[in-house]
């Protein structure tokens, strides 16, 4: 049976290996939690914040994000793929995901404000009207993703081959453009 839990807040606790499976979060809070040592199976957070957390290497399988908001979080090595694929919304800011996986994922409309994307993984995701305002999204793949109407103005670093991703009505800025030529060997200044 799945335990139910409405508009708590947690305060720096360290989640162990199965604390949370099966159980539901709804308009919860946590700040300075540690998720790290966490295999989440079947967990659901429905409109949660976290604040300040440490997701480092969690396990996450077949886990509800629905309208979760990450600040300040280390979320680096971890697998969204394996979420359940319901109404899934997640936002990030100021958040470390380095090496994270989004592996096919429809990700419309998420935003990533000052973070690090470093080797993230979106292949084959539906990025559609994402907004990454300025990540480092330095050697993140993003091979057969959906990236139409994405707002890449202010973010650096990133190598797309447009051959390879849907770039409609995609945003970039000017000094952004080498990113976009790098296989071609154009040089732009």
């Amino acid at each position: 049976m799945t335990e139910y839990f409405f508009d708590q807040h947690y305060h720096n606790i360290r989640y162990g290996l199965e604390t949370l499976n099966l159980k539901e979060f709804e308009s919860c809070t946590f700040n300075n939690c540690d998720f790290s040592e966490c295999n989440l199976i079947g967990v659901t957070f429905m409109d949660c914040q976290f604040n300040n957390c440490n997701f480092n290497t969690s396990k996450i399988n077949h886990t509800a994000f629905r309208t979760v908001f990450f600040n300040d979080c280390q979320i680096k090595e971890v697998n969204f793929s394996m979420s359940d694929k319901l109404i899934f919304e997640i936002h990030f800011k100021n958040c470390a995901l380095d090496f994270s996986k989004f592996y096919a994922l429809k990700m419309k409309g998420t935003t990533f404000t000052n973070s690090s994307l470093v080797a993230v993984d979106f292949m084959a995701t539906d990025l559609t009207g994402v907004q990454f305002i300025n990540c480092d999204l330095y050697r993140s793949e993003f091979e057969k993703a959906i990236a139409n109407k994405v707002d890449f103005r202010s973010s650096y670093n990133y190598t797309i081959d447009p051959s390879k991703t849907k770039l409609k009505k995609a945003q970039f800025a000017l000094e952004g453009l080498k990113g976009l030529l790098y296989k071609h060997g154009i040089i732009v200044e």
